[in-house]
């Protein structure tokens, strides 16, 4: 295996949590669809930013790049014995409530620095759209301290899984498109942030504009 690449058990759990459960469900029940999927580099640091819409979203998005993306999660799932462990592997963080920005930064540079793919929202919440309103800095600082590029996905179709008033998941299409990677600014400074986060939301936008 590359240095390059995620811990060997963190391999051997995406991919067989990937090819049982994630890629059966959204290539049948979930109808999907990949686009772009040669744009992923396939070992070496890399921050994914998409936009998102449902809870089911980060496994589909991991599933998609066809490789470990490592998100953060609230802090009380790593208190529940061998839950911990086995989303540690599939490259969860912990983070605590009231202060997310900062932990999550910490921590998405320490997987960063282990050549894991890092995955943020670029609007910090799910929206009833799918669309990006109010981008968030925190992707572009990321990708500025650890110098790693960052991966535009769109995904389409993903708040209509779970409906108003329903528990159980809907057979709905579901849309992944992945742009091609777009490199790390080159410094911290505010305004070089807020013009690549916008270029970034722009690309997504018009990837999820294509629709199905």
């Amino acid at each position: 295996m590359s240095r390059n690449r995620e811990p060997l058990p963190s391999l051997i759990l995406y991919h067989a949590l990937k090819w049982s459960v994630v890629s059966p469900l959204f290539h049948t029940y979930l109808r999907g669809r990949i686009y772009g999927a040669e744009h992923v580099p396939k070992e070496g640091p890399l921050v994914v930013i998409s936009n998102h819409a449902s809870a089911f979203d980060p496994p589909i998005l991991s599933s998609c790049v066809g490789r470990p993306v490592a998100f953060m999660a609230k802090e009380e799932l790593f208190r529940v014995p061998l839950l911990k462990q086995g989303i540690q592997l599939y490259g969860a963080y912990p983070v605590k409530r009231g202060s997310a920005d900062r932990s999550a930064i910490r921590s998405a540079l320490e997987y960063i620095s282990a050549d894991w793919a890092v995955g943020l929202f670029v609007s910090g919440t799910r929206t009833a759209d799918g669309r990006i309103p109010d981008p968030k800095l925190g992707a572009a600082l990321i990708a500025a301290k650890a110098k790693a590029p960052l991966l535009p996905v769109s995904l389409w179709g993903t708040q209509e899984i779970i409906q108003q008033g329903s528990r159980t998941p809907h057979s709905v299409p579901v849309t992944v498109r992945i742009g091609q990677v777009i490199e790390a600014p080159s410094s911290t400074k505010r305004e070089e942030l807020a013009a690549l986060i916008q270029h970034c939301t722009a690309v997504i936008h018009n990837l999820h504009d294509l629709g199905r």
